[in-house]
């Protein structure tokens, strides 16, 4: 069988299991409310604009004018054709945002994560991450294995007692580097950082925390897991992105001690050969984090939306799993059901996705509904009625 037959026909079988994925376009900006093509206007439920700040006039003009003020792009790496001071003016905000020295911007959090950890250790070294994590940290583990030599290990989703044992079992490495998500993006539960730095502390390691789902999301003004827990300023490395809560386009930063930053800028690979950020995209971040330092009742309504979108699931007889962010996932089981629910809600005009494996283990397939300070209570109604309707048609309440 040829290469494109045998690829062909595992799309077959993907359609047949009822786990294909299909791509849907929209006509305008991301939203609370926004067109898709051919579907006319949706209510999303499936987008990381935890802010709604996707399309916030202010957002939208900085993009502009960067790109004015910039042009394009770098056209090279940075240390090559030089870099512009945009990028070292976002840097500083927000190094200064989660309560680090210094921060260095990657194209995606990917990026800072896969740059982070074989740029960091060495066979002398040992990372230990949590179950849970993210795809990219697991594979930026795996790439430092592979590169460096490092030594790896892994413990229970939040189990302290098995990360102690896993850090008691390190103490004759150079470097322990505990590795976590800040928020569990499927989950949508939050590490327990306390516990994790009390840990570091005692056995000599040092914390990373990719906090993707939580800068802009936890924390009274939005800084994150950090100041969810009172402990801004006291965590050794942070990475998250842009391309959620803080404008929605791309990128990713890494954040620390500043000599982090200036070995990241010596050392890490998708730093040394990879473009800087596109100017508009380091524009419309940079005003993003502006826009929420002057408007922290965004993070105060975001939460309130995911309080009240919770409680009337739970009313309505669903069983999303508990927790505290505005990730709401409902559990279904099989990725087929899962994919059939995300189908006849986007019938029914609210678009939300369903997720099964590899994203979820087996079994543990589900919606997952994430709010947005975007959402008016109108949104949230319209989008519970929908639930209602086709959780009755498909026999779960």
């Amino acid at each position: 069988m040829s290469f494109a037959a045998r690829v062909e026909a595992e799309l077959e079988q993907f359609k047949r299991d009822g786990v294909y994925k299909r791509l849907n376009y929209l006509e305008a900006p991301q939203a609370a409310r926004t067109k898709m093509q051919g579907r006319g206007e949706v209510v999303i439920l499936s987008s990381n604009n935890y802010l709604g700040l996707c399309n916030a006039p202010d957002v939208v003009a900085a993009g502009k004018r960067a790109l004015d003020e910039f042009g394009a792009g770098t056209g090279s790496v940075r240390f090559i054709c030089g870099t512009f001071t945009i990028h070292r003016e976002l840097e500083q905000a927000l190094a200064r945002f989660v309560g680090c020295e210094s921060s260095l911007t990657y194209v995606s959090c990917w990026n800072a994560n896969e740059g982070l950890v074989p740029t960091l250790l060495g066979e002398q070294d040992i990372v230990i991450s949590d179950q849970l994590n993210h795809a990219s940290i697991i594979d930026a583990i795996r790439l430092a294995k592979t590169i460096t030599k490092c030594q790896t290990a892994v413990y229970r989703h939040s189990d302290m007692a098995d990360l102690e044992d896993k850090l008691r079992a390190a103490k004759h490495t150079r470097l322990r580097l505990i590795f976590t998500d800040g928020v569990f993006s499927m989950e949508g539960d939050i590490a327990r950082l306390p516990d994790i730095v009390a840990l570091a502390r005692k056995y000599d390691a040092v914390v990373a925390i990719d906090d993707s789902h939580a800068t802009g999301v936890l924390g009274r003004s939005g800084r994150g897991t950090a100041e969810h827990y009172g402990l801004l300023g006291q965590v050794d490395i942070i990475t998250s992105t842009l391309g959620k809560a803080l404008g929605g386009a791309a990128g990713g930063f890494t954040a620390g001690p500043t000599a982090l930053a200036d070995y990241l800028t010596q050392r890490s690979r998708p730093q040394l050969f990879s473009n800087a950020l596109p100017p508009t995209v380091a524009g419309s971040a940079l005003a993003a984090v502006h826009h929420l330092e002057h408007h922290p009742d965004l993070v105060t309504r975001l939460h309130e939306n995911a309080r009240y979108f919770r409680e009337r699931l739970l009313a309505l007889g669903f069983r999303p799993l508990q927790g505290e962010t505005p990730i709401v996932p409902v559990i279904l089981g099989e990725t087929a059901k899962a994919i059939q629910m995300s189908e006849l809600l986007l019938d029914e005009g609210v678009f939300v996705t369903g997720f099964g494996y590899p994203v979820v283990p087996q079994g543990h397939a589900r919606i997952r509904c994430q709010l947005s300070a975007g959402h008016t209570r109108d949104d949230l109604d319209f989008a519970l009625g929908a639930f209602r309707r086709v959780g009755t048609k498909l026999g779960l309440i």
